[in-house]
């Protein structure tokens, strides 16, 4: 089973905006999937039903085959929003423990996990320093490691590379190829293109609330004329797109 599977999902808002058209995806377990869009283009909406904050107007949403407004099933996912906002005046391991004591984690398991996290993102020997005096890059470290928390099967990440200096986006595209080999599946959207197309096992691009464009990173040649940039441009219809791609039809 799809941990992940999105169907014919259709979301309006209050407004009259119409988010998502009859969107359809699947990912699979052990996958990196990266959801690529300009802005506008709905992956945030798209994030939020599958997080179960909301419901879609048509069509279904399924996380490890159940609804993601169930409990039960949202324990089974982890996630990072692009701006993640802790109190300032807990250091990191404090933060760790209070959001283990949220999850319903034994004492014993929260000590491990957070001696095991902390080394993992980079932030061992900070552990005791206060939020406040984090940087940008640090913050979203000690976000990845409270996703974490709860050994979620699903991770979800809105923009993971935000604010990371060049060793940080290193060290969190090492995190994320780790959580494949563990079978875990990683769900995140982006504007770095060039970051997708080192970890990303498939992309899925969208625009206007359709899903332009799908398909394996294996798939594109990388030579000039089919990396993930060129394609990302066509399928949006920028201008200077390559020629012979069409881009989505108009919502």
């Amino acid at each position: 089973m799809d941990p992940i599977r999105i169907n014919e999902v259709t979301k309006r808002y209050p407004n009259g905006v119409t988010a998502l058209t009859e969107l359809s995806m699947t990912v699979s377990r052990g996958e990196v999937f990266g959801f690529l869009g300009p802005n506008g283009a709905g992956k945030t909406t798209t994030i939020k039903l599958l997080l179960g904050f909301m419901a879609p107007d048509g069509g279904s949403v399924e996380v490890c085959g159940e609804d993601p407004r169930r409990p039960e099933t949202r324990a089974r996912l982890g996630y990072l929003p692009e701006v993640a906002y802790y109190y300032e005046f807990l250091t990191a391991e404090e933060l760790l423990r209070f959001y283990g004591q949220i999850n319903g984690l034994s004492p014993s398991a929260i000590h491990e996990r957070t001696d095991y996290l902390l080394e993992l993102v980079g932030l061992r020997d900070v552990r005791r320093r206060l939020l406040r005096e984090f940087s940008k890059g640090m913050r979203q470290r000690i976000g990845v490691a409270q996703a974490l928390l709860h050994n979620p099967d699903i991770l979800i990440l809105d923009e993971p590379m935000t604010g990371l200096d060049p060793l940080g986006r290193l060290q969190m595209r090492d995190i994320i190829v780790g959580l494949r080999a563990e079978g875990k599946t990683v769900f995140f959207s982006s504007h770095e293109l060039s970051e997708a197309e080192l970890i990303c096992d498939r992309v899925g691009i969208l625009k206007a609330g359709r899903l332009c464009w799908t398909g394996a990173m294996r798939d594109l040649a990388g030579d000039g004329r089919g990396n993930l940039e060129r394609v990302f441009l066509s399928k949006i219809g920028a201008t200077g797109a390559p020629e012979g791609v069409k881009s989505c039809p108009p919502v």
